[in-house]
């Protein structure tokens, strides 16, 4: 049997495969025995690794809050810029939301959220990914300290994410329309309902 952390490695290192997986065939049309092919292992070898289908879509979530953050972490290290770090995220997000499409995989999983372990896990998602964005809503806000209107800002502008993602989805809204969503209405609520009172 493989050492806890051999296992941790082989997962960090299979997750991008086990997520993309997700995103295009969604929870219940996927298979543990497509998921091994895609992985290039045997089935019982991906059971080695997680104990079954729900546990490796749990995974799966949680892959979404993390390549997302590694990524805006990356580009504020990489792109220093006199914009704030909100303005830049949210410009790199205006070009490249749903790019990957991770939000299939929260998509799936809302309609799995019967299941308590499932709905626990987005819930953790949801729930990281506002702290992460009140966070940088507040220190564009000259680093006003938390406030209520920055969280409603935080939970607004993944709402607008999820709008605009359906948007692609669907094919109602075109690549332009999306671009000017995430650039002018995410900058609204950047700015917050007081932005001209204070200026």
């Amino acid at each position: 049997m493989a050492r806890p952390a051999q296992t941790s490695q082989k997962r960090q290192k299979l997750i991008p495969v086990v997520a993309r997986a997700f995103a295009e065939l969604g929870y219940r049309r996927l298979t543990t025995a497509e998921l091994a092919r895609r992985c290039n292992l045997r089935e019982n070898v991906l059971y080695r690794l997680w104990p079954d289908k729900k546990a490796m879509f749990l995974a799966a979530i949680d892959y979404v809050f993390d390549r997302s953050v590694e990524t805006w972490q990356k580009l504020l290290k990489d792109m220093p810029d006199r914009k704030t770090a909100a303005q830049r995220l949210l410009a790199y997000e205006a070009g490249h939301l749903g790019e990957f499409g991770l939000h299939r995989i929260v998509f799936a999983g809302l309609s799995e959220s019967d299941d308590p372990e499932i709905r626990q896990a987005l819930v953790r998602m949801y729930s990281h990914f506002q702290t992460f964005i009140c966070e940088q809503v507040e220190t564009h806000r000259d680093g006003g300290g938390k406030s209520p209107e920055a969280a409603l800002a935080a939970w607004a502008i993944i709402g607008l994410g999820t709008v605009t993602n359906i948007g692609r989805e669907l094919g109602i809204v075109s690549a332009a329309d999306r671009r000017k969503l995430m650039e002018q209405v995410g900058q609204f609520l950047l700015d917050g309902i007081n932005a001209g009172r204070r200026k």
